[in-house]
């Protein structure tokens, strides 16, 4: 699911990798049976290395991570969700292009 730029988050890490993290970072909350996610994962993955080493990029799958979907409210997926300096800070719901997730991270 994660590819070279794009980090694997799930309960055990999240804190670690994206609470504690300094900076921002993405995360894409996924699911393996969501059409939509399927069709977005590509785009976080460009997005991804278009951004290294200026936004840390991850994806978690909200049915191997319930207790970090539920504690940041995902209801839908896919749900982007950017963090900075630990604190949710931009949320999108749902299918959206490259350009959106650029403007997202406050590179667009």
């Amino acid at each position: 699911m994660a590819s070279k730029h794009v980090q694997e988050f799930n309960d055990l890490n999240f804190d670690q990798e994206v609470v504690k993290s300094s900076g921002k970072v993405l995360v894409d909350f996924t699911a393996a049976w969501c059409g939509p996610c399927k069709r977005l994962s590509p785009i976080v993955d460009e997005v991804a290395q278009l951004l290294d080493g200026k936004v840390k990029v991850g994806k978690l799958d909200i049915d191997e991570a319930p207790m970090t979907a539920s504690k940041f409210q995902v209801r839908g997926v896919p749900t982007l969700m950017v963090f900075e300096n630990g604190q949710p800070v931009q949320t999108s719901v749902g299918l959206v292009s490259k350009a959106k997730v650029l403007s997202l991270v406050g590179e667009g």
